[in-house]
């Protein structure tokens, strides 16, 4: 079953639990074996059954996963998951913490203290749904960063954004999918346009004073997506928020396996290569380790 996942990637659908996807498999594949639902996360190189449960049995209607409502689907989150992408994230973000904190202070000390409770029920009132647990708990680690020299501390100098700026973010995007749906009521099936889902949550901006681009969460999925101020169609991703950070801590722990982007400092501050402007090129120290 996993040699047959890794190579299909389309045979799953989304769970309603983040970055789980489910797939059903027969009783009658296997002797003595009931039908089960397979859970399982796919990422880059790596693939890995999280559960199996027994598939659901008895009179009336199946509704899959993928066709539970959208506030059922987020409500029936498996503990067991979220507490490993908890654990997953605060890991990964904690290595990359660690790291500025010994090589590039200006960029630790720009991050933000963790979240208050009050300011992720604001943000989840603007949602209308819980946060996902392991975006829930980066947001608890740290509240946004506001740069060092204008640059945040993620590939590309990317920040993490305040859950303010997300929820502001957010609105703005629904606004203007609203604005859309009014349209596409007057439009062929073929025409309508879709610039933004309620699933998808920003999180990373451009820089910590740029947003007018950056990378959302879709909450169903768990795959990481690229949002713009000016609704281009979305890039293909094929990171989570935990691969993503994990890719980043590996970066900077071991650069020879930065594949992506390239860490250097200037000065006391952590300066990736893609995003080097010209005031920095004299000073920026490629990180070797």
């Amino acid at each position: 079953m996993a040699r047959q996942l890794a190579e299909e990637p389309g045979l799953g659908s989304p769970s309603g639990r983040a970055g789980v996807l489910t797939v059903a498999v027969s009783g009658d594949l296997f002797e003595d074996c009931p039908a089960l639902t397979v859970g399982y996360i796919r990422e880059p190189h790596r693939l890995e059954i999280r559960c199996l449960t027994l598939a659901p049995t008895g009179e009336g209607p199946h509704v899959t996963p993928a066709e539970e409502p959208a506030e059922e689907a987020h409500a029936s989150a498996d503990p067991a998951v979220e507490a490993i992408s908890v654990r997953e994230v605060t890991d990964a973000w904690q290595r990359i913490v660690g790291w500025l904190q010994r090589h590039a202070p200006e960029s630790w000390a720009a991050l933000r203290p963790g979240a208050s409770s009050a300011a992720i029920a604001d943000l989840e009132a603007d949602l209308g749904f819980p946060l996902p647990a392991g975006l829930r708990a980066l947001w608890l680690l740290s509240a946004g960063d506001d740069g060092a020299g204008g640059r945040g501390c993620l590939p590309g100098n990317t920040a993490l954004m305040t859950p303010a700026a997300a929820a502001a973010t957010y609105r703005l995007k629904m606004d203007a999918q609203n604005h859309q749906d009014a349209l596409n009521a007057q439009r062929a099936e073929y025409e309508r346009i879709t610039v933004w889902r309620p699933s998808r949550i920003p999180v990373f901006a451009l820089g910590p004073a740029d947003s007018t681009s950056g990378l959302y969460l879709d909450s169903e999925t768990g795959s990481l997506g690229r949002w713009s101020r000016y609704n281009e169609p979305p890039d293909e991703e094929v990171d989570t928020l935990v691969t993503y950070l994990e890719g980043t801590a590996d970066a900077l722990e071991h650069p020879a396996m930065a594949y992506q982007d390239k860490p250097g400092l200037v000065g006391g501050a952590l300066v990736w290569l893609s995003n080097l402007d010209a005031a920095g090129e004299d000073r920026w120290q490629p990180w070797n380790g």
